[in-house]
């Protein structure tokens, strides 16, 4: 098992993950906030509105942009829109 250093709290912990246990279930919140947030509204001009709007850090929705479960959302910003990756 290896120690690391939680990506989004920033505390260690001693596993393969790169996030803590109590994060794990932080991000899947906050994943289905944003997959909600996507479906039931327009998609905003750029990502510091998706963030704003969403009411998710802006660290984490870049974060879940670079995941393969929302890459149509980050095409979405790449054709056209601001981004502020």
């Amino acid at each position: 098992m290896k120690f690391n250093k939680c990506i989004r709290c920033g505390c260690f912990f001693s596993s393969e993950d790169s996030l803590c246990p109590n994060c794990q279930t932080k991000d899947e919140i906050d994943k289905v906030t944003l997959r909600n947030y996507i479906s039931n509204n327009d998609i905003p001009s750029n990502i510091e509105n998706l963030a704003l709007n969403s009411g998710i850090e802006l660290k984490n929705v870049n974060r879940y942009l670079q995941t393969e479960e929302f890459s149509d959302l980050k095409k979405n910003f790449n054709n056209g829109f601001n981004i502020s990756l």
